[in-house]
């Protein structure tokens, strides 16, 4: 069984930046692709940001690319969102996620999940 713990949510003004940490416990991390997702009120679950087990590769949602970034530490068992230049869209759940196959958008393939962690984006 694989544990994701997120934290690093909060209240921040439009324009302002916030850095989402996920700890993977249970196995190790780098057995796992791992992404972001988020929820906004009455809205479905959508795609953000993927990354391969090594970290070598990177994937983005068109909503969020060139202002979001995803990054890992095998050592820790850490993953990371850095998002920048934050809009009241942006406001969210965001969910951590863990998957054995590489298809980074898709919800499905992702077998493990943390409970989220609100952010909430004001004008």
């Amino acid at each position: 069984q694989v544990q994701l713990v997120e934290s690093g949510g909060g209240l921040v003004q439009a324009g302002g930046s916030l850095r989402l940490s996920c700890a993977v416990s249970g196995r190790t991390s780098s057995s796992y692709g791992m992404g972001w997702f988020r929820q906004a009120p009455g809205k479905e679950r959508e795609f953000v940001a993927a990354i391969s087990r090594s970290g070598s590769w990177t994937y983005y949602a068109d909503s969020v690319k060139g202002r979001f970034t995803i990054s890992r530490d095998n050592a820790k068992n850490t993953v990371t969102l850095q998002m920048n230049s934050l809009k009241r869209e942006d406001t969210a759940v965001y969910y951590c996620a863990a998957s054995t196959a590489w298809r980074p958008a898709s919800l499905s393939a992702y077998s493990y999940w943390g409970q989220g962690t609100q952010v909430t984006v004001s004008s």
